[in-house]
């Protein structure tokens, strides 16, 4: 995992747990914009993870078991 992605995933948390508290004091309706937010990073970290080749390469220790059956 790169640093942007892990920048990322951690402003996602963060997100989560400030509109969590929103949530408590103020209300669903106060602390929508931010969980809203909160899922766009989600959803950005996603496609950025399965939109790279290289971190989704599967084990080569996995091709040299199958091929040795």
């Amino acid at each position: 995992m790169k640093l942007g992605d892990v920048l990322i995933l951690s402003l996602a948390l963060a997100l989560i747990i400030i509109g969590i508290h929103q949530a408590l004091t103020v209300g669903i309706t106060g602390s929508y914009a931010i969980f809203m937010m909160a899922v766009g990073l989600l959803f950005w970290f996603q496609l950025r993870k399965n939109s790279n080749p290289v971190d989704s390469k599967p084990d080569s220790r996995l091709e040299k078991k199958k091929k040795k059956r």
